[in-house]
């Protein structure tokens, strides 16, 4: 990887290297799915829920190396948390657990916030239940 602007922190490139919690899960809660057509970025994220709290965590991510340790880095940072704690880790906190992302990153750590948006969102559809709280609109208008 070349040391330009768009370099990477070591925790990022530890992520890409190592990704955690990586593949399909087997009889997931929650399932979120979001994808940014304009890089191409497509997060897969799964969720097992456990009174209420998030017992288990796996993501499938095609795209570069910030939107796969994004994935990676919020799979790790909800296991063992409650469904309202998760919904607290914003893609700012994501960036900073990864030591910072490059600004034309930034858009791959929003994803990773909105997969597990929607994995929650998908827990509680299957449920049968309303979220507790407004649905995340799919908006990817991100422009570079």
């Amino acid at each position: 990887m070349s040391n330009g602007p768009a370099a990477y922190s070591e925790q990022v490139i530890e992520h890409v290297k190592n990704p955690r919690n990586i593949g399909e899960m087997e009889n997931p809660d929650g399932v979120g799915r979001v994808g940014n057509p304009v890089c191409g970025d497509v997060m897969e994220l799964y969720i097992r829920v456990k009174d209420g709290i998030i017992t288990d965590a796996s993501f499938k991510t095609f795209g570069c190396g910030a939107a796969i340790a994004t994935s990676s880095m919020v799979t790790e940072m909800v296991k063992g948390k409650t469904i309202e704690e998760a919904l607290e880790i914003s893609n700012k906190a994501v960036a900073e657990a990864l030591g910072g992302l490059p600004p034309v990153k930034m858009h791959c750590s929003v994803l990773a916030e909105e997969a597990l948006r929607k994995a929650i969102e998908n827990y509680y559809e299957r449920r049968g239940e309303k979220p507790p709280f407004e649905p995340t609109p799919s908006s990817h208008e991100h422009h570079h």
